[in-house]
């Protein structure tokens, strides 16, 4: 590899969560697009979660998709984002319908989660419960082709870099891979680059962009947090990364199954990337 990437070409693919702008898909695509990305990432339309999309809406949403000249990064799916303690099935049969959602929209990417657990239940205790899960989700990837990519969310089994790597391998499919994201880490007082990255990074296959203070673990545009985000993008530059960097910005709202942040501040957060990429050599389209 050249020791200037920017004189290589190195190109990310910019995508975005579009619900973070707006429930109208048109909106979503038209902010992101204003910023430079030609792919979305999809958690849900019109204010429905894309578990919920019926046939008819996905075909809507596909024809907008394809019309505004996009394509679909990732399905961003709430699956895992549960209780341990329900059935096997439960989440499979959630995911069969998510992978539906995946071949109709063309993305090879669905993102998921390794489990919530009671109030003051250890991790260690629901470890094997979480395996087995984990190991029937990948299954059904493999079999409809699809690559699941867990995200280090708080409060879930993989929130930390150890439990994080002992899902990814004890799980040991082709069929999981990791989303990466800094600003959960910091939330679970983790130092992204220097603790996590070393552990990860060999998994890594998709970056979520978003950052946040230690503090407190207030989310801010990429780059102003502890997030560590130019050692990351730095680090993922050298390896030769070209895959995707989706923006989750999560500036105005945070809950359980999403964030918000509206036009404005996603534009914020859009362009505090794009000067951080600038940075490194990098460009996005």
């Amino acid at each position: 590899m050249s020791s200037d990437p920017a004189a290589d070409g190195l190109t990310w693919q910019l995508s975005g969560f579009g619900d973070e702008i707006d429930d109208d898909p048109r909106v979503q695509l038209a902010v992101l697009e204003a910023l430079g990305a030609r792919n979305i990432e999809v958690r849900s339309a019109w204010g429905v979660n894309i578990v919920e999309l019926d046939d008819e809406r996905l075909g809507e949403l596909k024809a907008l998709v394809d019309a505004a000249g996009f394509g679909v990064s990732a399905i961003a799916s709430p699956i895992g984002k549960v209780d341990v303690s329900l059935p096997i099935e439960h989440e499979v049969e959630r995911l069969r319908r998510v992978i539906i959602a995946a071949h109709a929209l063309d993305s090879r990417y669905v993102r998921i989660f390794s489990f919530y657990r009671g109030e003051g239940i250890p991790a260690e205790a629901v470890r094997d419960d979480v395996l087995v899960r984990m190991r029937a989700l990948a299954d059904l990837a493999e079999h409809e082709d699809v690559v699941l990519l867990h995200e280090n969310e708080k409060e879930i089994y993989g929130d930390v870099p150890e439990r994080v790597l002992d899902v990814v391998e004890s799980v040991g499919s082709d069929a999981l891979r990791l989303a990466w994201d800094n600003a959960n880490f910091v939330q679970v007082g983790v130092r992204p680059f220097t603790d996590a990255w070393p552990l990860l990074h060999e998994h890594v296959e998709y970056l979520q962009v978003k950052d946040a203070l230690a503090a407190d673990g207030t989310v801010v545009p990429a780059g102003e947090g502890d997030g560590q985000l130019l050692d990351t993008v730095t680090a993922l530059r050298d390896t030769g990364y070209r895959g995707f960097a989706s923006l989750e910005p999560h500036l105005a709202a945070g809950f359980s199954l999403g964030g918000f942040s509206g036009p404005r501040a996603f534009g914020t957060a859009g362009r505090a990337f794009a000067r951080l990429l600038d940075t490194i050599g990098v460009t996005s389209a």
